[in-house]
């Protein structure tokens, strides 16, 4: 059984990004158990004055949590042509922690948008950030969810069945890699 920390890079409920997370449950491979994170909106903004005083116990509920986990998905938008800045400064804190959480790490990147790209650019600077992080982060197949408001429903399901094969595909390629990089 592999355990895997979901965590989505959007605050709002009914996002397009917290749609594809919520889906991940009922397109994952047999043996492979899905965790919500703990919410990255309650972090504050990262302050090294702060960091002094000692790590905000959310800081440490999700490095824990990232630490628990055989494999990490992060299922992010695109603000800005980059990272939403509530994913990278829940990346930055955790970043500080002793034995950091994302080193040697299996992760799989997912992103939705409106647009055409499906979050493209911030999947590349999400890519960069866990890098430097010493993460391994999972090639083929990427999720881009393109036009994503034409592939969920009004009761904020993803609905667009191309799109569900090729997450599922994602799923099952991620559980292998996740046994190749930990050994499990």
């Amino acid at each position: 059984m592999a355990n895997v920390l979901v965590i989505c890079g959007s605050l709002r409920k009914a996002s397009f990004n917290a749609i594809v997370a919520k889906s991940l449950p009922a397109l994952a491979p047999a043996g492979m158990n899905l965790i919500t994170s703990p919410p990255i909106g309650d972090i504050p903004l990262y302050n090294a004055d702060v960091q002094e005083k000692g790590f905000p116990a959310s800081v440490t509920a999700l490095g824990d949590a990232i630490r628990k986990a055989d494999g990490v998905i992060i299922v992010t938008p695109e603000y800005n042509y980059s990272i939403p800045g509530v994913l990278k400064n829940a990346i930055d804190w955790v970043s500080r922690l002793p034995d950091q959480p994302f080193a040697h790490k299996p992760v799989a990147l997912q992103s939705a948008s409106q647009g055409p790209l499906g979050g493209a650019r911030a999947q590349y600077h999400l890519r960069q950030t866990l890098v430097f992080l010493e993460a391994h982060v999972f090639n083929r197949p990427e999720i881009f969810v393109a036009t994503a408001q034409n592939k969920v429903n009004d009761k904020g399901e993803l609905t667009d069945n191309v799109t569900r094969d090729f997450i599922k595909q994602q799923l099952e390629g991620f559980a292998k890699f996740i046994v190749r990089v930990s050994g499990k």
